[in-house]
C-alpha cells in the first residue's frame, strides 16, 4: 500500500511538467548566456584551483567545489545510472547528458547567483543559496516579496537532505555494496525485520558509517570541508582509473555501445526486445537519475558555493559549474558504457538475473557490468567497487547534511540550537537507513528533489536576465583568466 501510494506521488512530482520545467530552464540559460558551457569549460576547468581572491566567505573555492562534488557524487553515480538503465533502457544515459549539458548553465547561473545575494552574518560566517536569491534577488526584479518561495526551498531543502539524498539512499546504497562483497547470499544473518533477513555486514556497515559520519558533522562545515577535499579527489581517481580500464580494455565496443544508446533513446523497445517501457519512461529515468546525480536544478550545490572566499560570484560560478561536467559527463558515463558494453549483444541490450531469476538492480547491477568487462576472479573488482561506492556515499552524506543545515539556519532565523538538534536527527537517520527497501528510498528521494526543483527553477528563469548582465560585464572587465588575475 504505501509503495503504491508513494510511486503514484513520484509519478506526479516526476511527470512531465517538471521534466520540461528543468530542461526549459536549462536550455533558457543556455541560450542568454550564450552557450557559455561549452566555450568557457576549458577556463573553468582550469579556475578550478585558483587562489581565493577575497576574505568574505569560509572556505577556498576549491573547498567549495569539493564540498558541492562530496554531495553530488554519490550512489547516484554507481547505484542511480543502474536503476535508470534497468528501467528505461540504455537511453537514459542519453537523457542523463542532456540534462548535464543543459544543467552545467543552470548550476553556473544558480551558484554564480549565491555569492551574488549572499548574506554575512553578526559572527562572520556567510549564509547563501537559493532562499536568499529568491527572497533578495527576485524582490530586487520584481518589487515584489518572494520570501514565502524561499521558505518553500528551504523547507524542500531541509526534507531532501533527511529523507531523500544525504540519508536514506547514501547508507542503503553503502550497505547493499558492503553486503554484496561480503556476504551475498547473506548466511550470516543478524536478524529478521518484516520478513526480511538482514545480514551482519549490513548492520556492521550501517554503524560504522553512522559513528564517522557523527564525527564530522558534529565539526561543521570547516570539518566537512577537509575531509571533502581530501576524499574527494582520491574517491574520483579510483573510480576514473576503474572506469579507464574497462574502456581501455573495450576499445573497439565503444561505437557500438554509443550507437545502441542513441538509438534506444527513442526506441528502446527496438534494443531491448520490449522489455523497458517507452520513450518518456527513458527520458523520466534518465532524467531524474540525472538530476539525482549532478543536482544541477536542484540550488543545493549554491549553498556551497556563497560559502567561498571569492568577491567576484562569475569566478565561482566558473569553478561551481564543472561539478556537473564532472559527476555525469565523466563519472556517470563511465558506469553506464560499463553496463551497455557488459550486457549487449548484436545490438540487443539485455538485463542480467541473478540466481533465482530476478533482474539485477542497483549496485548489484553495476558490480555485475564491471565484473563482465574487466574479467578475474571478480572479487577484487567487486571490492574496489565497493570501496569507490562507500567513499561516494559517505562524502555525499556530508554534503547534505551541511545543506541542509544552512536550509535550516534561514528558517530558524539563524537560531543554532535548532541546528544541533537537526545534527542529531540526521544521524538518527542514517542510522535507519540501512534497514529501508531500495524501491522505497530511491522513490521517496526523487520526490523531494522534484519538489525541491520547483522554487529553484522558477527563480533562475526570472532572474535569467540578471545573471546574463552580471557574466557580460565580467567576461568585459576580465576577457582571459590571466586578466582575472592581474
Amino acid at each position: 500500500m504505501f509503495d503504491t501510494i508513494i510511486n503514484k506521488i513520484d509519478d506526479i512530482v516526476w511527470g512531465l511538467p517538471t521534466i520540461i520545467l528543468i530542461l526549459v530552464t536549462g536550455l533558457l540559460l543556455t541560450i542568454r548566456l550564450h552557450g557559455m558551457q561549452f566555450h568557457k569549460l576549458g577556463r573553468a576547468l582550469k579556475s578550478i584551483f585558483r587562489k581565493s581572491d577575497g576574505e568574505k566567505g569560509e572556505v577556498s573555492s576549491f573547498g567549495a567545489l569539493c564540498t558541492a562534488l562530496s554531495a553530488t557524487i554519490g550512489t547516484g553515480n554507481i547505484v542511480g545510472v543502474a536503476t535508470a538503465i534497468a528501467a528505461g533502457g540504455p537511453g537514459a544515459l542519453f537523457w542523463m547528458w542532456i540534462a548535464a549539458l543543459v544543467g552545467i548553465a543552470t548550476k553556473y547561473t544558480e551558484c554564480m547567483l549565491a555569492v551574488k545575494y549572499r548574506k554575512h552574518m553578526a559572527d562572520g560566517h556567510v549564509l547563501g543559496g537559493p532562499f536568499y536569491t529568491i527572497e533578495t534577488g527576485l524582490k530586487e526584479r520584481t518589487g515584489f516579496s518572494w520570501k514565502w518561495l524561499a521558505v518553500i526551498f528551504a523547507i524542500f531543502g531541509v526534507c531532501v537532505g533527511l529523507f531523500g539524498i544525504g540519508t536514506f539512499t547514501q547508507i542503503n546504497g553503502i550497505a547493499s555494496a558492503v553486503k554484496n562483497a561480503f556476504d551475498p547470499e547473506t548466511t550470516h544473518v543478524a536478524f529478521t525485520l518484516f520478513e526480511t533477513q538482514y545480514s551482519w555486514a549490513t548492520v556492521i556497515a550501517g554503524a560504522l558509517v553512522t559513528i564517522f559520519a557523527a564525527l564530522v558533522i558534529i565539526g561543521g562545515l570547516q570539518r566537512i570541508s577537509k575531509v571533502a577535499q581530501v576524499i574527494v579527489p582520491f574517491m574520483a581517481i579510483l573510480y576514473v582509473f576503474l572506469g579507464v580500464s574497462v574502456l581501455v580494455m573495450n576499445a573497439t565496443k565503444i561505437p557500438a555501445a554509443f550507437a545502441l544508446i542513441f538509438k534506444a533513446a527513442f526506441a528502446p523497445q527496438a534494443v531491448t526486445g520490449g522489455v523497458v517501457g517507452s520513450v518518456i519512461v527513458a527520458m523520466q529515468k534518465g532524467i531524474a537519475r540525472g538530476i539525482f546525480s549532478n543536482e544541477a536544478g536542484l540550488g543545493s550545490a549554491a549553498i556551497a558555493a556563497s560559502s567561498a572566499k571569492v568577491e567576484e560570484p562569475v569566478a565561482q560560478g566558473l569553478v561551481s559549474m564543472t561539478g556537473t561536467f564532472i559527476d555525469t559527463i565523466i563519472v556517470c558515463t563511465m558506469t553506464g558504457l560499463s553496463i551497455v558494453i557488459a550486457f549487449s549483444n548484436g545490438g540487443v541490450f539485455t538485463l542480467p538475473t541473478n540466481g533465482l531469476g530476478e533482474t539485477l538492480k542497483g549496485v548489484e547491477l553495476s558490480s555485475a557490468a564491471f565484473n563482465t568487462v574487466l574479467g578475474g576472479d571478480g572479487r577484487s573488482v567487486q571490492f574496489l567497487l565497493m570501496i569507490c561506492l562507500v567513499f561516494f556515499a559517505f562524502t555525499t552524506i556530508l554534503g547534505w547534511d551541511y545543506y541542509s543545515e544552512r536550509c535550516l539556519e534561514y528558517l530558524s532565523n539563524g537560531r543554532m540550537k535548532l541546528v544541533m538538534i537537526y545534527r542529531v536527527i540526521y544521524i538518527i537517520a542514517v542510522a535507519i537507513g540501512p534497514y529501508m527497501t531500495i524501491s522505497q528510498v530511491w522513490t521517496i528521494a526523487d520526490i523531494t528533489n522534484g519538489l525541491m526543483a520547483w522554487p529553484n527553477c522558477i527563480a533562475l528563469i526570472l532572474l535569467s536576465g540578471v545573471a546574463a548582465r552580471t557574466t557580460k560585464d565580467y567576461f568585459n572587465r576580465f576577457p582571459t583568466l590571466e586578466s582575472e588575475k592581474a
